[in-house]
């Protein structure tokens, strides 16, 4: 028998309806938890909300610097985008959010954890992979795989039947998750994929139309991967972040409209704002190409899908991702250096980058005269590298 479950809440539709619904059905105590990942919410607010709907006690943590410096960062030195175009905001907060859920649980010696995620979706498996990886034995309610609601219209019903303020409408019913990555929208309005997402649904970032018609320029630098100042100001993970956040979006980066294809097997339209994260994965790939040797960032780049789609279905506490990471991070001990981008109107330009431990040889690269490279070796090269392909059409007609 169930009797208090810490239910992973953000105050949004699902979870609001889910601490009534599961405090009739369980007849369970129920602790909300509240991870503060820079959704830039006011907490109290939410504090206050958990608490009026029938939460018996709420916590709330700030992991925004633990987020971004062991989550987003680590992720951002694989370089991972999930099927070329997502920046896995959502997906990089399950793992941290599930963990603390479950560091809660045996404080509180809870017997079950909870979300609020749908039963289409990719993070019902996201947490509870994680709360299976972390605690075999605890048990997992999820209200959607279980409640008689069919749609976020008929939750809003609920919600206003019983007293519950939630910002979703019915003008507006698409659901949001805001994290300092990103934000996402999905559902509703926007599971047409021929309808263009309307103008005043963005919140991180303006319209390229409507950016400074001057360039912005900034410098990030890097230190064994991780960028460590904006500008020649040396920042916390989260703060810089945050800074990137404010300056890209400012000039329309980081917009992505997609049709992603789900871990649980459906496709699914989603639609991204990733201001500082767009930035970030330039000025790394920018600095890695001057500080990484050809077949280790080869070997690395080949497996960048694997590690993308680990932290999509839900992975991260997994040994082969970790396995990964280990390969990843040795690899970065020589990604140091500047990387400068020129920002404009939604386009993020890298236009210099300089590293100590540069690899770039300007006198190698020439086209001017030099002393070290003797173009003629290049013959016996192309020769070695042409048999092969020589033998095989010989195979076909000898006299070719």
């Amino acid at each position: 028998m169930i009797k208090k479950i810490v239910l992973a809440y953000s105050g949004g539709l699902d979870t609001s309806v889910a601490i009534q619904w599961l405090r009739e059905t369980y007849g369970a105590e129920i602790i909300a938890f509240c991870a503060d990942l820079g959704q830039g919410e006011d907490l109290d607010a939410v504090r206050e909300k958990a608490l009026r709907t029938g939460a018996s006690k709420v916590y709330i943590e700030d992991l925004r610097e633990e987020f971004v410096s062991d989550y987003i960062f680590p992720m951002l030195r694989m370089n991972a985008v999930y099927e070329g175009a997502y920046l896995l905001g959502t997906s990089i907060a399950r793992p941290l959010i599930a963990k603390k859920q479950i560091e809660i649980a045996e404080r509180e010696g809870a017997d079950a954890v909870a979300h609020g995620a749908t039963g289409k979706g990719n993070d019902q498996v996201r947490f509870e992979l994680t709360y299976y990886a972390l605690k075999p034995g605890i048990k997992i309610v999820a209200p959607w795989r279980e409640w008689p609601f069919k749609s976020r219209q008929s939750l809003i019903e609920y919600s206003e039947a019983h007293g519950i303020p939630v910002t979703a409408t019915r003008e507006k019913p698409y659901s949001t998750d805001r994290n300092l990555l990103h934000i996402s929208y999905e559902g509703g309005i926007l599971e047409d994929p021929w309808a263009e997402p309307p103008g005043d649904m963005y919140t991180m970032m303006v319209s390229p139309e409507k950016a400074p018609d001057a360039p912005v320029y900034v410098e990030i630098s890097y230190r064994e991967g991780n960028p460590v100042a904006f500008n020649g100001a040396s920042l916390t993970p989260a703060a810089l972040l945050e800074t990137l956040n404010s300056v890209a979006g400012g000039n329309g980066i980081g917009r992505t409209d997609i049709v992603e294809n789900r871990y649980v097997g459906m496709k699914s339209r989603g639609v991204y704002e990733t201001p500082g994260g767009t930035v970030l994965h330039a000025a790394h790939r920018a600095i890695e190409s001057i500080t990484l040797d050809r077949e280790t960032h080869h070997l690395r780049d080949s497996l960048i899908a694997k590690y993308a789609e680990l932290v999509y279905y839900g992975y991260w506490f997994s040994p082969e991702r970790e396995a990964l990471q280990v390969m990843a991070d040795t690899i970065q001990r020589d990604v140091t250096g500047e990387v400068k981008l020129k920002l404009y109107k939604g386009n993020c330009l890298v236009v210099g980058r300089k590293s100590e431990k540069s690899l770039y040889h300007p006198e190698l690269a020439t086209f001017e005269e030099e002393e070290i490279y003797d173009q003629k070796d290049a013959e016996g090269f192309i020769r070695l590298n042409a048999l092969r392909l020589r033998v095989r059409t010989l195979m076909k007609d000898p006299d070719a």
